[in-house]
């Protein structure tokens, strides 16, 4: 069999789906290769933070998230007593859904159906090369040998990622020393309230109720097995033990559906792409799910990625776009690492002074300005790029505290009168320069489709006051603001 697109995607997670679904958006046929042959009912990751559900709005889609999840105005960092407020980030946006990773992938699969994204799954990818136009995959579906071809191909494979191996990028970074479990089962004994966690010497244990609390999803750090690696299936018996030792009583754990164990093996690739080749989510990066990061990193590196790959497949920006992509996100994998490793070393500091730290972090974590700081960052409302990415017009003034800058959906008043929101003009994954002054340039060059709008903003905001025009990337970010 063989099959040519203009952009192959291997792997078909969170992060796979919502890239070809950015790709497909802009007009471009997308070829996603999932090796299994349906998707998992068990899901690892549980949490969306508001960032990637601000991103999904972008497109117009977060109510279909919404609809099916758990929304909290808080989070954690290390399991702290004290929370990350994280309604204090936005109003619309300023929470962290309690969805499964299942549920997330089913309705970006239902998007990327409508979009006409060629989702082939049972697709084993053994095998990949590239040449100066373009990349070539062969492996098999369901026994039976393929090879595909396109001009680009993305690696959002997970860790054990081959794409990443056969592009000949290292990974790099320190293996496993923390190994924990968590699993999906019936408690028959009562929690103190709807979700539990626990911190002490015995270790770390985190209790928290799936849909509609028959099951819940206990996470496991047991001070006396997590430096031990084991190589046998995790067991009820296993988890129950520990749970118990950390917990101080039995929670009386029953049928299991699903067991499983994780690390905190920590690597970052060397580059995030390598001619024809990217890579994205976990390919990119692994580290200790703390925080549940991951995948809404993953998912954003592909909201970074699919428009600017889209521009320049189609020919409308050249190809040094695509660096500005491993610059902007490595950067952020960078971080993600260290918040991860800051966050595994309180989870595993059982000793008292490890508590005596952890007891001190609780105290900083009540001062307003420092619960914001990493509040933004885990939710990835922190986030803001470097530079521009395009030229801006002579003889204007760059408002330098917007270039980069997330824009957060303000409402818009139109020439017409009409009021609209501003996250409403990019669900069609186009760049907006909004015209906020008659005196403003008439248009801008771009690397990408672009859209202009005269409007004015519907609330005085900081720092844009008076600013003549505002110009809108893709992905939700400013480009830059003239004054």
């Amino acid at each position: 069999m063989k099959l040519e697109a203009d952009v192959i995607v291997v792997g078909g997670g969170p992060v796979g789906l919502t890239l070809a679904c950015e790709l497909r958006l802009a007009g471009l046929d997308v070829l996603l290769l999932e090796r299994r042959a349906e998707r998992v009912s068990n899901s690892r990751g549980m949490g969306m933070h508001g960032r990637t559900l601000e991103m999904l709005g972008l497109r117009g889609l977060a109510p279909r998230f919404r609809e099916r999840a758990l929304p909290f105005s808080i989070g954690h960092f290390a399991v702290l007593d004290t929370r990350l407020d994280f309604s204090v980030l936005d109003p619309q946006y300023g929470v962290n859904l309690v969805i499964p990773q299942s549920v997330t992938e089913e309705l970006l699969e239902a998007r990327a159906a409508e979009l006409g994204v060629r989702l082939q799954r049972g697709a084993l990818a053994r095998e990949l090369w590239q040449d100066e136009d373009g990349v070539s995959i062969a492996g098999d579906i369901g026994g039976a040998a393929f090879t595909a071809r396109a001009a680009w191909l993305v690696g959002a494979d997970g860790g054990r990622s081959l794409v990443r191996r056969q592009a000949g990028i290292a990974f790099e970074g320190h293996a496993a020393s923390v190994h924990s479990m968590l699993g999906d089962v019936r408690l028959g004994a009562p929690l103190p309230g709807k979700a539990h966690t626990v911190v002490n010497q015995a270790g770390v244990l985190m209790v928290v109720p799936l849909g509609d609390g028959a099951y819940h999803r206990l996470i496991l750090i047991d001070a006396q097995r997590c430096r031990e690696p084991s190589q046998q299936p995790a067991t009820l018996e296993e988890l129950a033990e520990g749970a118990c030792r950390v917990a101080g009583y039995d929670l009386q754990l029953s049928d299991a559906v699903w067991l499983s164990r994780f690390s905190d093996e920590t690597r970052l690739a060397a580059q995030y792409r390598k001619g024809r080749v990217l890579l994205a989510g976990d390919a990119a990066h692994i580290h200790m799910p703390a925080g549940g990061q991951g995948m809404n990193v993953g998912m954003q590196d592909a909201f970074n990625l699919g428009w600017k790959l889209a521009s320049v497949a189609k020919g409308e920006a050249d190809v040094a776009l695509l660096d500005s992509y491993d610059s902007e996100r490595r950067a952020v994998g960078q971080q993600l690492l260290a918040n991860t490793m800051a966050q595994t070393a309180l989870l595993t500091a059982f000793d008292t002074r490890g508590l005596a730290l952890r007891q001190l972090m609780n105290g900083l974590l009540r001062d307003p300005a420092t619960n914001r700081a990493l509040a933004l960052e885990v939710s990835g409302f922190g986030i803001a790029y470097p530079a521009s990415l395009s030229m801006a017009p002579g003889g204007w003034r760059l408002l330098q505290e917007w270039t980069g800058a997330r824009v957060p959906d303000w409402p818009l008043q139109l020439e017409s009168g009409e009021q609209v929101q501003l996250h409403t003009r990019l669900h069609g994954g186009r760049w907006l320069y909004l015209r906020l002054r008659d005196d403003a340039p008439a248009g801008v060059d771009v690397p990408g489709s672009l859209q202009t709008v005269r409007a004015a903003l519907g609330q005085p905001l900081p720092g844009l006051d008076g600013a003549a025009a505002l110009l809108v990337r893709p992905d939700g970010y400013a480009d830059y603001a003239l004054a």
